[in-house]
């Protein structure tokens, strides 16, 4: 076990350690000059996704905003409830910039990936598609980078749909049995049980369910942050300014400066919106819409509401209370989190903060879930392997719920999730010219004066994508060559 340890300890360091952020900050920035800020060209067009009459007509097919709202409850957890609070306690105020920034960046990466997802979708059945990374290496770059596919599903059912899933039960747990002093064996029991039957109906279940919890929790998280807002009003101003100089080390409220806010802020801004961690894609692809371009900027708004609205509002609720003490490195995050809540509105705060907790961790779970289903996919097509794979997830978060030693057994998760974003970089990289080459559509046919550009697969024979994912999308459906699911 400690070789094991050892190694995926040294697989951490050359991930996350050294090589990852930086190639992510880096391709973010060329793909946002590349693609001339596209994340704010687009910008007012992400709301859209919001109107009833933007989605999908057949209900039996996963919505552009059932796939947003899934993607938005994997994104928005624990990290913006207990990550902000590490990245202000370790970097300072100037960290929530840098959490702004890499946003902001994030937001043209997600949108490149989530297209490209959305391109190389498969048909599945009669309403659903399967799609992501994995999918978009064999079928974008051939057969002959299958093993690079392997090495990403392996990855990413290890990261979310194993480890991930254990630590989520445990903070759920942990939540409940401090707020509530409710046994964790009670808490995993029902917690499982409540998951399976949603994992159990699939991904359209699983995008119901996502339709109903993530607006209560991600409103209610919001509705509360702003109630704070609103009562220290006279203090936001000076909270602001505080951020921006202590980003640009005008003013140091922790050890490294500048250095350690723009360390932190990068780190848990991407760790928190998944920007380029190739996570999201795998939902994105699962939407019925009519351009790949579509889905990408529903995504992108995702990144938008994950960071700059959900975690700023967490980042306010500290920042404008007096529980923060700049340089006490020592605070727990979800306890800073929390103190600051109970500070600012009373004890109440504290039991509607466990609640929130409990929301987001349940969002994740079934969104990690899905992650690990459609990748297990890419390495099996037994029709068992999936419902296996269903009672291990069950029994997981049991596990995590009720032994929370037993989340250390997943110290594989992080640098599994670093081997995975470099495979999925590389693959956009790879890509991208395809990307480009969507994005040139979509733009031709909005000048030309189509509100809601459509993708015709004749123009794009070349490729080998999915022409049944895309019947009724510019062409008829008697024109259509059936490919099998491969």
């Amino acid at each position: 076990m400690e070789i094991l340890e050892l190694i995926f300890g040294k697989i951490g360091d050359l991930t996350w350690g050294w090589s990852l952020i930086p190639i992510l900050v880096v391709f973010g920035v060329f793909i946002t000059l590349a693609t001339g800020f596209v994340q704010f060209e687009f910008f007012g067009r992400m709301f859209r996704v919001l109107r009833k009459d933007a989605n999908s007509n057949d209900r039996n097919k996963i919505s552009a905003r059932e796939a947003l709202l899934v993607s938005v409850g994997g994104r928005v957890g624990g990290g913006n409830i207990a990550g902000v609070a590490v990245a202000i306690t370790l970097g300072g105020p100037g960290a929530v910039f840098w959490m702004w920034a890499i946003a902001l960046v994030g937001m043209a990466t997600s949108l490149v990936e989530c297209s490209l997802a959305q391109l190389y979708k498969r048909k599945v059945g009669e309403n659903e598609y399967r799609g992501g990374p994995a999918r978009a290496i064999i079928h974008g770059l051939g057969v002959e980078y299958k093993w690079l596919a392997v090495v990403y599903a392996i990855c990413l059912i290890a990261a979310f749909g194993l480890g991930f899933n254990a630590f989520q039960g445990n903070t759920v747990a942990g939540a409940v049995k401090d707020s509530f002093e409710i046994d964790r064996l009670y808490t995993g029991t029902a917690l499982s049980a409540v998951a399976g039957i949603i994992i159990f109906g699939g991904i359209n279940r699983i995008a119901k369910a996502a339709d109903v919890i993530v607006p209560i929790m991600a409103v209610g998280y919001l509705l509360m942050a702003l109630l704070v807002i609103v009562l220290n009003i006279g203090d936001v101003p000076a909270v602001i300014v505080s951020i921006v100089k202590n980003a640009f080390g005008f003013e140091q409220a922790v050890g490294g400066g500048m250095g350690a806010a723009i360390a932190q802020g990068l780190r848990r801004g991407l760790f928190s919106n998944e920007a380029g961690l190739g996570s999201a894609p795998n939902v994105a692809a699962t939407a019925d819409v009519r351009h790949p371009i579509s889905q990408g900027i529903t995504q992108s708004f995702s990144v938008f509401i994950d960071t700059i609205l959900i975690c700023s509002c967490t980042a306010f609720v500290i920042l404008l209370g007096d529980v923060y003490v700049p340089g006490a490195a020592d605070v727990d995050g979800a306890a800073l989190t929390q103190q600051s809540m109970v500070s600012h509105l009373g004890a109440w705060a504290s039991y509607f903060l466990t609640g929130m907790i409990l929301l987001f961790a349940f969002s994740s779970i079934i969104y990690n879930y899905y992650l690990g289903e459609n990748a297990l996919t890419v390495l099996s097509k037994h029709p068992l392997s999936v419902t296996v794979f269903r009672f291990a997830i069950m029994i997981i978060v049991f596990l995590g719920s009720v032994a929370p030693g037993a989340t250390a057994v997943f110290f594989f998760s992080d640098p599994m999730m670093g081997v995975l974003a470099l495979v999925n970089l590389l693959a956009i990289m790879m890509l991208f010219p395809i990307a480009m080459r969507l994005l040139r559509d979509f733009r031709a046919q909005l000048k030309a004066g189509v509100e809601r550009p459509v993708l015709n697969p004749d123009d794009y024979a070349d490729l080998d994508i999915d022409r049944t994912a895309w019947v009724g999308q510019g062409v008829m459906a008697s024109d259509m060559t059936p490919e099998p699911v491969r």
